[in-house]
Parts: structure tokens; C-alpha cells; sequence
């Protein structure tokens, strides 16, 4: 039987781990961040926090492992249709309107949103003009998203998504399949670099015509977040596009004065000039 985590004991490894590792934890959401540590601790048959950190301090590669399963994020392809619907609609066309076109997804896991985007940008006649940089502090979830490859079952409802999204082709013709997996067709992907990016610690890197950021501030407390939206606002051109997920907001935090909503409903935001 694992031992629930407090508190003070959550406290205790969040600054076990940003000594011994650097990782900083502190601003996550205590809420979230205590589920995954008590999730891991499952996984990983670790009876309690005594167990678990002592195996932290002597054993670099299972601090590895545990940080892979902490830092990952459930995503999947065209999710919230309308959100990517309104994108179409609204964004995209604004971009048109750069001769080149830089998009940063940030927090990208595995990579379903990523290649949602480049399909948008395609038949939107945009994609031979970006750039798409596509970060994550998983190490393990980018290498996922470097092979593009996704779980064949997957694909019928991603289809739905895409249809409901306002896609017109056929959406087999994105990817390749053999029995278990869909491959996201390589001439698709050229303009894609992955790489790792900490939005705790991390700063600016190039200016952004488009952000991508979608569920990902959920499990950022209220300073965490303050600090990411002034990454972002930085890290936009003028008039430049900020995205948030569905169940996220922005309405409590001072930084919310520089930008503007183009959407309320899908979270959709553009920096002010």
C-alpha cells in the first residue's frame, strides 16, 4: 500500500530535486503535481517518500525516469475541432500576410497538435512559407514526435476531429499506415525542428508570428504562469498570436493587459502592438 504524500513531504522533494538536478518543480499547480508523483510512485512500486527519495539522491537514471512520467501530457490530433475550425478562419489568414511565418508550439508532447497545425498550414497554402519550432522538457515525448508515429486505432477518431475542424480532403492521404501505426507523411514534417525548451527556466530564442501553448498552464501556478505570458509576450512579433487550451485562462493574470482575445470561447489571443 503506498502512503499518500502531505504536503510538507511534497515540498520536501520538489527541493530534493531542483538541488540534486536542477529541475524546478516549485511553480507547478500542488494539486497536479502531487497525483503525479503519487502515480509514479505506483508505476515505479515505491512504498513511500523516504523510499522514493533515497532512490532519487543514488540514481540519476531513475530520476530520469520519473521525470519522463511526470512532464507528459495527453494529447491528441485536431482536439477541440473548433478551436482549429476558428483558426482557419480567423489566424490564418492574418498570417498570410508574412512573407515568412514563424510558429512556436510550446509543451508540444508528442507531437498530435504539432502535425495538426502543418495539415491547416497546408491546405491553407501556408506551409512552404514557416518555420515550426516545436519544444518540450520531455526528452523522451520529443523523440516520439521526431518518428511522428501514431497508434493506427487512433486515427478514425482523429479523422472526426479533422472533419469536424473543417477539412475537406481525405484525411488518409497525411500518412502513411502499416498494421499498428499512421506515419504523418515526411514531406509534411520538413519544416519542423524539435527540441527541448523549459518554459520554467528557459528564455527567449526568435520571434513568433503564431504560440502555441495549449494545455500546459493547468499545471502552472499563478506566478509560473505571470512569468510564462511575459516568455510569450517577448517572444511574439507585434500583433503576434497567442493559444491557449479550452479550460485555461489568462483573466487573472496581470500580464492579460497586453494582450488582445480574438476569440474568448477558444482561447485564441493576439499581443497588442
Amino acid at each position: 500500500m503506498i502512503k499518500e504524500i502531505s504536503n510538507e513531504e511534497l515540498e520536501t522533494l520538489v527541493s530534493l530535486i531542483h538541488r540534486q538536478y536542477g529541475y524546478d518543480f516549485s511553480d507547478y499547480a500542488r494539486s497536479s503535481l502531487k497525483r503525479r508523483f503519487q502515480r509514479f510512485m505506483g508505476y515505479a512500486y515505491i512504498g513511500g517518500v523516504t523510499e522514493l527519495s533515497d532512490r532519487l539522491l543514488q540514481d540519476a537514471a531513475f530520476f530520469e525516469r520519473m521525470a519522463q512520467f511526470i512532464t507528459v501530457n495527453v494529447t491528441e490530433m485536431f482536439r477541440d475541432p473548433l478551436f482549429y475550425k476558428t483558426l482557419r478562419e480567423l489566424v490564418l489568414p492574418r498570417l498570410a500576410t508574412y512573407p515568412i511565418i514563424k510558429i512556436w508550439h510550446a509543451g508540444c508532447a508528442t507531437g498530435e497538435e504539432v502535425f495538426s497545425m502543418i495539415i491547416l498550414l497546408q491546405e491553407a497554402g501556408l506551409l512552404e512559407r514557416c518555420r515550426i519550432y516545436a519544444t518540450d522538457l520531455n526528452a523522451v515525448s520529443l523523440h516520439k514526435a521526431e518518428k511522428a508515429l501514431i497508434p493506427l486505432k487512433c486515427m478514425k477518431d482523429y479523422t472526426q476531429n479533422y472533419l469536424q475542424s473543417g477539412g475537406m480532403e481525405d484525411f488518409s492521404n497525411y500518412y502513411m499506415a502499416d498494421d499498428e501505426h499512421a506515419v504523418i507523411d515526411q514531406a509534411l514534417r520538413r519544416n519542423i525542428v524539435f527540441f527541448q525548451h523549459n518554459l520554467v527556466t528557459d528564455q527567449v530564442f526568435n520571434e513568433f508570428q503564431l504560440i502555441c501553448c495549449r494545455n500546459v498552464f493547468i499545471y502552472f501556478n499563478k506566478q509560473l504562469q505571470d512569468r510564462v505570458l511575459r516568455l510569450f509576450y517577448d517572444s511574439l512579433a507585434p500583433l503576434g498570436y497567442l493559444t491557449l487550451g479550452l479550460k485555461e485562462s489568462m483573466m487573472f493574470s496581470e500580464e492579460s493587459a497586453r494582450f488582445d482575445a480574438v476569440s474568448a470561447v477558444h482561447k485564441i489571443f493576439r499581443r497588442k502592438s
